[in-house]
C-alpha cells in the first residue's frame, strides 16, 4: 500500500493494482535466447498491437497471450519479455500480467506461477471485487443523486434559490435532534444552487468543488490537531487529485492529501492525516514511524482495511 521515494522525500500509496516481490533467477538458469515455447493447444495467439500510454495511475489494459491451470482454475495471463533479471507478476483490473526475462523459457515462467498460484488466486478474486463495488459506486449526476459524504450517503438535490448563498450550496446533515427518530438519523442533502435544467458537467462540477472546500476545511483542521500532538511543523497543505496516492509527506513540512478522502468516515481520515504526519518525525516505514501511527491512532489498522477496500464514485469524464 505504502512506497518508498527516493532520498529524503517518502510518502503513502495506496496502490490500483497489486504487484508480486518478483522472483528472482540464478545466473547459471541463464541460457541462450531462443523462440519462445508455443501457447498451449486452443490459445490463440493476440493479434498484433500498437503500445498505448496508460492513463497515470492506471495499468495499461492487458492482452492476454497465454493460459496456465492455477490450482484447478485456468488464468489467462499476458506476457512481457523485457530486459531484466527476474519474473515478476502484476495483477490488475486488467488480469494477471507477467514479466520475465526474454531468455528464460516458458516452462520456467510456468513453475514460477504455480509457485505463486495462491497469491495470483487470491488478488484476482481481489480485483473483480473491486471492479463490482466501482460498477455499485457510479454516480448518474442528475437531481437527487446520491454519493458518500463523511462516511455516509448524500443525496444532491438541485435548489436554483441556494445560489444566492456562500458557495452557491447549502448542506443539511439530515440530524434533527429535537426528534432523534430513525427516520431523521444521518440523511445528509446538499442543495446546489442549479436549475433543474443543468448538464450532468454542470451538477458534477459543483459537486467536486463543495466536496473540495469541504475537505481543505476538514484536513487543515485535523492535520493542526497531530500536528499539536506531534510536535511537528506542517508548513503547506495541498491538495491532491492523485489516482494512487491517499497523501504524501516531505522533508520541507509539505503535506499532500487526496481531496477524495472526504467521502470516508472521519476515523478513516485521521487514519491519513496521522500517517502523513508522523513521517514528518520519520521519513520512513520503520518500526519506529508505525509505532507514532499507533500512538495517535491504536485501531488504524482498521482504517487501513477500508482505505484498501475503497470504492469511491469517479469524477473524471
Amino acid at each position: 500500500m505504502l512506497n518508498k521515494l527516493a532520498g529524503l522525500l517518502k510518502s503513502a500509496q495506496l496502490s490500483l493494482f497489486d504487484s508480486e516481490p518478483e522472483l528472482p533467477l540464478q545466473p547459471a538458469q541463464k541460457q541462450q535466447p531462443k523462440a519462445p515455447a508455443p501457447a498451449p493447444d486452443g490459445v490463440p495467439k493476440p493479434a498484433p498491437r500498437r503500445a498505448k500510454s496508460a492513463a497515470p495511475g492506471h495499468a495499461e489494459a492487458a492482452t492476454p497471450s497465454h493460459e496456465v491451470l492455477l490450482d484447478g482454475h485456468r488464468i489467462a495471463y499476458e506476457l512481457r519479455r523485457a530486459r531484466r533479471r527476474s519474473i515478476g507478476f502484476t495483477v490488475s483490473e486488467d488480469g494477471l500480467r507477467v514479466a520475465a526475462p526474454k531468455w528464460v523459457p516458458l516452462a520456467e515462467i510456468e513453475r514460477a506461477l504455480q509457485q505463486k498460484a495462491g497469491w495470483i488466486l487470491r488478488k484476482l478474486v481481489e480485483q473483480r471485487e473491486r471492479r463490482r463495488r466501482l460498477d455499485a459506486a457510479q454516480v448518474q449526476w442528475a437531481d437527487g443523486c446520491v454519493l458518500p459524504y463523511l462516511g455516509e450517503p448524500m443525496i444532491v438535490v438541485l435548489d436554483p434559490s441556494a445560489a444566492r448563498l456562500p458557495g452557491g450550496a447549502r448542506f443539511d446533515d439530515g440530524r434533527d435532534d429535537s426528534q432523534p427518530t430513525l427516520a431523521t438519523v444521518a440523511r445528509q442533502t446538499l442543495f446546489l444552487g442549479l436549475p433543474q435544467a443543468a448538464s450532468a458537467q454542470q451538477i458534477r462540477d459543483a459537486v467536486q468543488a463543495w466536496l473540495q472546500r469541504q475537505a481543505r476545511a476538514l484536513f487543515e483542521q485535523r492535520c493542526r490537531h497531530f500536528a499539536a500532538q506531534l510536535g511537528v511543523q506542517m508548513n503547506r497543505l495541498r491538495l491532491s487529485s492523485a489516482q494512487t496516492r491517499w497523501g504524501s509527506a516531505s522533508a520541507d513540512g509539505t503535506v499532500r492529501l487526496n481531496w477524495r478522502l472526504i467521502h470516508f468516515a472521519p476515523s478513516t481520515i485521521d487514519y491519513v492525516v496521522a500517517h502523513e504526519l508522523a513521517h514528518l518525525r520519520e521519513m520512513n516505514h520503520s518500526p519506529r514511524f508505525w509505532a507514532i501511527v499507533g500512538q495517535l491512532m491504536p485501531d488504524y489498522e482498521r482504517a487501513r482495511a477500508q482505505l484498501r477496500q475503497a470504492a469511491l464514485p469517479s469524477f473524471d469524464d
